[in-house]
């Protein structure tokens, strides 16, 4: 007795903590995932590394400023054409030179090319002169980082022969070409169209034509001027909040595409214009504060095909906004105001992600670092302010993850899941919600195979056959469930999706033939002389059914071929397309829902039958004692007192097809789209972890969307289970009397 006590002691502490050290296992699992996940919450934060005087002479305070990649230079234009770099830790001047093609003219505004450090300078001699500033990076033997600044000066455009009050230019090396759009004092708009000659006359000339634009303006004065980066599009900005947009594409024939109002009203002018990472969308700021995203989209209606839309519109100012300046690394931007305030926003999620103050004067200069960690920028009292800048994962908001977004490009608002691209303007898309419909739409259509099948061969193994064939019949079903996913997947993808890509109209005819054939046989059965079928144990004449299904099989292959030629013009795939707009994809939901389906059926299965042969004899026999038939048996009594523990094998296989991996990552084309279609694909959050979780950058913002889809994933598989749970013990509550 001592010995089994001592016994008993030791199997109920072993049991007890195996079963904490599991549920430890699985609660630090969450944990961990959950931890990884949470960063994606934490805000943008910024601390003032320093505060200096930069006002050049004269007084002029600066009109363009800007940061090398590494933090340590800063530079400013100033109205009198100085180029000056300071040290970004203590403000000392560190060299400073005027510009050599000026000629000794002033410069009158400063508007950034495309790239990070390049200007172009509308002098009040007529002419634009484009600079870029350069930093020289070098390492000396002792590994020390040495940075020269060095300042390019370009070919000045002659555009007037009076003063310029603003000016846009953008340049094509590689094509040659190079336009420049200028604004008089009188209010003039100016193009200059500069292009390599493209004949054998012309080779190595510049062909140079000249536009007035200004009588397309109807009296309204221009205020920002912008040239894209593609040289495409010019746009102005009036005093009268309208926004303007000529197409340049033709260079004999700069055309007018639209004319947008900008602003609350027309008496709010646009005061700030510039370009979003990839020189695509148009930034406008405004005198009543506002700040907004444009961009072309896709208008059937517009003779062009495209129009200028409104597509996103950020956190407001309380002041006119004076500057806008864009991050080189996201589509993020910041904005200054008359009244000294930045804002730090992201276009796409449009969240404001922070607020910063100077001393009050308005913001003259602005820019953010070429790294997106720091902003540096000028106020109207000349003194400049440098920020270290925290922004890890700005792209993410509940919007962006499960809400539709406006995406540049886009003809509008959907749901994408796309986290690469192949170039860094690249706009990440990161809507989980496409994801969870994937794997929706896989479980719906993998289920929809494996339970009837599941269910229903229990309901026969465990009832109606005899317990010798039920004891060779389950075994071999229960073997299926060890067969690897991998393996399923590998058939799926590669025998059975092209395979029954060629018979679609044969496997439909499968659900239309098979059911009434097989009852016919049935009955047929039922037909032949009692003394015959008495000689075959029960169950047995199953066996005959296999002939039976093969037959039906073979006999919807022969009809696939008179079908397509008689109801489908030949090519059941053209008929899809041209009366309902379907594509079929080799790889699709039917495809899963055959594999993912063949491998849920061994759990649901054996589940199933164990409930129903666990049912107490004298039930059955007490119905069948009262006249009741096997299958009325079956239906009434059996089924109700089992349907606890099926109702549990449904819901392991529901949780079994939600998280398989292998099977939809190789039997679909993981296309996230949103589609109930059979014929097409989709990508599931486990397929999706699996793929892109290798080339996601550690701590990135898509490595840890990566594990917020497996918390998400496991939550939602968790609360199905716990209902699932409180369901069955209803269930079983109901009927455990009988």
């Amino acid at each position: 007795m001592k010995r089994r006590r001592l016994e008993e002691i030791i199997v109920r502490w072993t049991v007890t903590l195996g079963g904490v050290g599991v549920i430890l296992c699985i609660a630090l699992i969450i944990f961990f995932i959950a931890l990884e996940a949470v960063p994606l919450w934490r805000g943008a934060s910024a601390s003032l590394t320093g505060t200096f005087e930069v006002a050049q002479r004269d007084g002029a305070v600066p009109l363009a400023v800007g940061i090398d990649e590494y933090g340590e230079i800063t530079y400013t234009v100033s109205g009198d054409g100085a180029v000056s770099f300071y040290s970004a830790k203590d403000g000392s001047l560190m060299s400073s030179r005027l510009l050599e093609r000026l000629e000794g003219a002033g410069v009158a505004a400063v508007t950034p090319v495309s790239g990070q450090h390049g200007y172009a300078l509308a002098t009040d001699t007529g002419f634009v002169l484009p600079i870029e500033i350069k930093f020289l990076v070098s390492f000396d033997e002792g590994g020390r980082r040495n940075i020269e600044p060095w300042v390019y000066e370009g070919d000045p455009v002659r555009v007037s022969d009076g003063p310029l009050v603003l000016a846009a230019y953008a340049s094509d090396e590689e094509g040659g070409r190079a336009v420049t759009a200028a604004v008089t004092a009188a209010g003039a708009l100016i193009v200059v169209s500069e292009a390599a000659g493209d004949s054998i006359f012309t080779e190595g000339e510049t062909l140079t034509k000249r536009y007035d634009l200004t009588p397309a303006l109807r009296g309204s004065l221009p205020t920002q001027i912008a040239v894209d980066d593609f040289i495409e599009n010019i746009y102005l900005g009036t005093n009268d909040g309208r926004l303007f947009q000529w197409h340049i594409n033709d260079k004999a024939n700069p055309s007018l595409e639209a004319v947008r109002d900008a602003t609350p009203s027309r008496s709010v002018p646009v005061t700030a214009l510039g370009f979003l990472l990839g020189g695509r969308s148009l930034v406008v700021g405004d005198a009543a504060g506002g700040v907004s995203v444009w961009f072309s989209v896709e208008d059937r209606a517009s003779p062009s095909g495209r129009s200028l839309m409104r597509v996103h519109t950020l956190s407001p100012h309380d002041a006119p906004v004076t500057r806008l300046a864009p991050s080189f690394r996201n589509r993020g931007l910041i904005s200054g105001d008359a009244a000294g305030k930045i804002i730090v926003h992201h276009a796409t999620s449009e969240r404001k992600l922070l607020e910063l103050v100077s001393d009050g004067t308005p913001i003259a200069a602005l820019a953010f670092a070429p790294r997106a960690d720091g902003i540096v920028s000028v106020t109207g009292s000349g003194t400049q302010y440098v920020w270290a800048l925290d922004n890890p994962h700005p792209e993410v908001s509940i919007k962006t993850l499960f809400g539709k977004v406006w995406y540049e490009g886009y003809p509008r608002p959907e749901y994408v899941w796309q986290s690469t691209g192949g170039t860094d303007e690249f706009e990440p898309k990161f809507s989980l919600t496409p994801l969870a419909y994937g794997t929706l739409k896989g479980t719906f259509y993998a289920l929809l195979i494996a339970i009837p099948l599941a269910v229903l061969s229990a309901i026969c193994a465990s009832q109606f056959m005899h317990p010798s064939f039920r004891a060779l019949i389950k075994p071999v079903i229960e073997i299926m469930a060890a067969l690897p996913s991998v393996v399923l997947g590998f058939l799926a993808g590669l025998w059975l999706a092209p395979l029954i890509e060629n018979y679609i109209p044969g496997v439909i005819l499968w659900f239309i033939i098979m059911p009434p054939l097989i009852l016919l046989s049935v009955f047929l059965w039922r037909l032949l002389p009692k003394d015959f079928r008495l000689r075959f144990r029960d169950g047995g004449e199953l066996f005959f059914l296999i002939p039976v299904v093969i037959g039906g099989v073979l006999m919807c292959y022969w009809l696939n071929g008179p079908i397509q030629s008689g109801f489908f013009a030949g090519d059941y795939r053209e008929w899809l397309f041209d009366t309902f707009g379907l594509r079929y994809d080799q790889r699709n939901a039917l495809i899963v829902g055959f594999a993912m389906g063949f491998a849920v059926i061994p759990i649901i299965f054996t589940i199933s039958e164990d409930a129903l042969s666990y049912v107490p004899r004298h039930l059955i026999s007490g119905s069948l004692a009262l006249g009741a038939t096997r299958w009325q048996t079956a239906l009434r009594v059996v089924l109700p007192t089992a349907s606890p523990g099926i109702f549990s094998a449904i819901m392991i296989g529901l949780g079994r097809a939600a998280g398989e991996t292998m099977i939809v990552l190789m039997a679909t084309g993981n296309t996230p789209i949103m589609d109930w279609s059979i014929f097409d694909g989709f990508r599931t959050l486990s397929a999706n972890i699996a793929v892109e979780i290798p080339e996601a950058p550690h701590g990135g913002t898509l490595y840890r969307v990566l594990f917020l889809a497996a918390f998400l994933l496991f939550v939602v598989t968790f609360l199905i289970n716990t209902v699932a749970e409180v369901v069955r013990m209803r269930i079983k509550k109901k009927y455990g009397n009988m």
